[in-house]
């Protein structure tokens, strides 16, 4: 089965920090997969911006070099690949200086889409928005994408969004989130509001509680000092985790359009309520032979954290009552992310006690697998009696669409989307703010405590403290398989 793909308009996309590990990793083996299936026009122009000097050629090699290492030997297409080479230029240029700005102004063309991808840091977010405003690079239909982190508290996030503000208007902002790009994520909104079977279920009438995991094996390698600086809270929770939370417990909007959805995300980040005492259980992985946090990250007295859990309350008609946990962090035992919504137990049993109930949990994979079961109680089969037994609806995307779907990857369908002008799947500027808004408060608090993350094994399920989160509230975590 193959996927329908949906043509877009010509267009000049510039890559800014195309010599990064993210445009090299994600972002042009993403291009080329979506020209490989047609979804890219002929005529489309790709420009990589850096400030390393090169020819076009040389950076046509180093894109070549780039799809080989990241791409399976199936997507390379030695006919696709020259076409798609062929579209690629470059330019060598001075963020925050003169050069390179009017090469790159000769470069844009007439009648187009100008889009601008900035995989920089957002240092330089500011600096490159100006330029292209102030050299007429970018038009009053331009399109700017710009990636996390975006900030490091609410006053850093403010003055983003003011740098950026100065130059674009919000309809041509572009925050990413790739979370939102997965098929599992957009295909949670299509469960939930594409069937009638769900929607009147999903309260904290019928809801025990809800719990969301992103889990990595990885520890924190090569990128130690960085993430010294921001830890789990600022990594996960303040933009992937909370998108997460919003998708979940959002009210339904009144048309699947951009400001109609996020006008509902932010009004769950906004009925948050401020996390109380011992609601949160940070952790930080502690192992041998250099596996372990404070190697890694070069800080023998690091307080940060690689591991986050907590216990959050929505306090409106919809969730009072129903908490949502949540836990996220490095070196754990499997890479998974899941969310999962369990349902209160029936009010009364007809099967007597020997019958032990089991609980309905609808679960949303998100990697690896990407999917959904929904654990139901059935009739054991065979002739001893009315014994029940628990069994898992279980859909695999790959296995019900068919093995050969070719499934985009988040970055792929995100980067359409910016060349449609579809921001559905993509932040606003005060949904960003009201999530710095809740979580500097408790990344303030710990830190006038001083506190000291909680060690816990690498390839473990965290540290106790997170055990004992849901313990103290009779639930248990989901096995991170």
């Amino acid at each position: 089965m193959v996927a329908r793909v949906i043509p877009v308009e010509r267009f000049d996309l510039v890559i800014f920090g195309a010599t990064g590990d993210l445009a090299r990793r994600k972002i042009l083996p993403g291009l080329y997969r979506r020209w490989k299936e047609g979804q890219i026009p002929e005529g489309a122009a790709i420009v990589g911006a850096a400030r390393s000097e090169m020819t076009a050629e040389a950076f046509r090699a180093s894109v070549a070099t780039a799809l080989d290492e990241f791409l399976s030997p199936r997507d390379i297409d030695a006919d696709k690949l020259a076409d798609f080479l062929a579209m690629v230029d470059y330019v060598a240029i001075d963020a925050r200086g003169e050069g390179g700005w009017q090469a790159l102004g000769e470069k844009m063309r007439e009648g187009v889409v100008r889009a601008f991808y900035l995989s920089v840091a957002p240092a330089l977010f500011g600096d490159i928005a100006q330029r292209l405003h102030e050299r007429g690079i970018a038009d009053r239909a331009a399109r700017i994408v710009v990636e996390k982190p975006f900030g490091t508290d609410l006053a850093s996030a403010r003055a983003l969004n003011a740098a950026l503000a100065d130059h674009f208007h919000e309809d041509q902002i572009y925050r990413i989130d790739h979370y939102l790009g997965k098929e599992t994520v957009q295909n949670l909104m299509a469960v939930r509001f594409a069937n009638i079977l769900f929607e009147p279920l999903w309260n904290a009438q019928f809801v025990d509680h809800v719990q969301i995991t992103v889990a990595e094996t990885v520890g924190v390698g090569g990128r130690g000092e960085y993430y010294d600086h921001s830890g789990a809270m600022r990594d996960m929770v303040q933009n992937h985790m909370m998108q997460l939370l919003c998708l979940i417990a959002m009210e339904p909007p009144h048309s699947f359009e951009p400001d109609a959805m996020r006008d509902e995300k932010l009004k769950v980040i906004r009925a948050l309520d401020p996390l109380r005492p011992g609601e949160l259980v940070r952790g930080q992985y502690r192992g041998r032979d250099g596996d372990d946090y404070l190697v890694q990250s070069g800080n023998p007295d690091s307080r940060t954290e690689s591991f986050i859990a907590m216990k959050l309350h929505v306090s409106n008609w919809r969730w009072k009552g129903t908490p949502f946990y949540l836990r996220t962090g490095k070196r754990l035992k499997s890479r998974a992310s899941e969310i999962a919504i369990t349902f209160k137990e029936p009010p009364h049993s007809i099967f007597g006690e020997s019958n032990q109930w089991r609980e309905n949990v609808l679960a949303i994979r998100l990697q690896p697998d990407e999917g959904m079961d929904l654990r139901v109680m059935i009739k054991e089969p065979g002739p001893g009696g009315m014994r029940l037994k628990d069994v898992a609806l279980d859909m695999s995307f790959a296995e019900a669409l068919g093995n050969d779907l070719d499934i985009p990857d988040a970055y792929e369908r995100l980067i359409m989307d910016v060349i449609r002008g579809n921001q559905t799947l993509f932040m606003r500027g005060d949904e960003v703010e009201a999530a710095w808004a809740w979580v500097d408060p408790v990344i303030a608090a710990w830190e006038a405590r001083d506190d000291r993350p909680e060690p816990y094994e690498p390839g473990s399920t965290g540290p106790e403290g997170a055990l004992m989160l849901l313990h103290r509230d009779g639930r248990r975590w989901r096995e991170i398989r």
